[in-house]
C-alpha cells in the first residue's frame, strides 16, 4: 500500500509537468501564428499603402512612356486653350477703337492716314490686315474703286484659315490621347498576362496591379485630355465663325465709301 501510494505521489507531479508542458506549447503555438497573422496584416497594411501612381510608373516602361506622352498632351491642350480664350476674341480681332477710327479716316478720304494706322504693330487684328489688303488694291490699282473686294475677300480667307490651323492643336490632341489611352491599356494588360504565365503557381493580385493599374490609368488618362480638348476646339471654332462673319459685316460697311467714286488723285 506504502509503495503505491508513494509511486502515485510520484506519478501526480509528473503529470503535472506534463500538462504544464501542454499547456506552454500550446501558448508558443498561439503566439506563433498571431505573429503569422501580424506579419500578413503589415504585408497587407504595406499593400494597401502603395499608390496607383506608384504602381503605374513602376510597371512596363512602355506604359510610363505613354502615361508621360499623355501627360504632356494635357499640358499642350491647357496651353493652347488658356491661349485661344486670351487671343480669339472681339477685342483682339475687331477692336473697337480701331474700328471706328479707320471707319472715320476711310469716310473722309484720308487712305494715307488709315494705311498707316493699319501697318501699325500694336493695331494689328483681324479687320486691320483685311483692311489693309483692300486699301493697298485701291491705291495700287487704277481700278482699284472695283478691284478691292476681291483682295479684301482673300485676306479675310486667308486670315480664318490661320485661325483655324491655330485651334488644329486641340483637334489632333483630342484625336491622339484617346489612341494612347488604348494603346496603354492593351500593354497592361499584356503585362498582367505576362505575369500570370511567368509564375508556376496563383498569381497573387499584388503581382499583377502594376499592369492592371496601367491599363485603367492610361484609358482614364486619355479620355480626360480628350474631351476637354474636343470641347475647346468646337468652342473655339463657332466663337471664329462668329467673330470672323460680324467683322465681315464690319468691314463692308468701312470700306464701302470707297466703291462709291474713283480714288482721289491727290490723296
Amino acid at each position: 500500500m506504502l509503495i503505491a501510494a508513494f509511486g502515485l505521489a510520484i506519478d501526480q507531479p509528473a503529470s503535472g509537468q506534463d500538462s504544464d508542458a501542454a499547456i506552454n506549447a500550446t501558448d508558443t503555438d498561439d503566439a506563433i501564428e498571431l505573429d503569422a497573422d501580424e506579419l500578413d496584416a503589415g504585408v497587407d497594411e504595406s499593400d494597401q499603402s502603395q499608390t496607383v501612381i506608384q504602381m503605374v510608373f513602376g510597371g512596363n516602361p512602355f506604359g510610363v512612356a505613354i502615361v508621360c506622352s499623355i501627360i504632356l498632351l494635357s499640358i499642350i491642350a491647357t496651353y493652347f486653350i488658356i491661349e485661344h480664350f486670351l487671343t480669339i476674341t472681339r477685342r483682339r480681332l475687331m477692336p473697337r477703337e480701331i474700328v471706328d477710327e479707320l471707319e472715320r479716316l476711310i469716310v473722309h478720304g484720308e487712305i494715307r492716314q488709315a494705311i498707316q494706322l493699319c501697318h501699325q504693330k500694336e493695331n494689328y487684328s483681324l479687320v486691320t490686315e483685311v483692311v489693309l489688303a483692300g486699301l493697298n488694291r485701291y491705291q495700287s490699282s487704277e481700278f482699284g474703286f472695283a478691284e478691292y473686294r476681291s483682295a479684301v475677300e482673300e485676306a479675310g480667307e486667308d486670315h480664318t484659315g490661320k485661325l483655324y490651323r491655330r485651334t488644329e492643336v486641340l483637334h489632333v490632341v483630342g484625336s491622339i490621347a484617346p489612341m494612347l489611352g488604348l494603346l496603354g491599356t492593351v500593354l497592361g494588360m499584356i503585362d498582367a498576362f505576362t505575369t500570370i504565365a511567368s509564375l508556376e503557381r496563383m498569381a497573387r493580385p499584388q503581382e499583377l496591379a502594376g499592369g492592371i493599374a496601367q491599363a485603367l490609368v492610361t484609358t482614364l488618362q486619355g479620355l480626360v485630355v480628350a474631351i476637354p480638348s474636343m470641347a475647346a476646339y468646337s468652342y473655339f471654332r463657332n466663337k471664329i465663325d462668329s467673330i470672323v462673319s460680324e467683322a465681315g459685316k464690319r468691314i463692308e460697311i468701312i470700306m464701302m465709301p470707297l466703291g462709291r467714286k474713283q480714288r482721289p488723285a491727290n490723296k
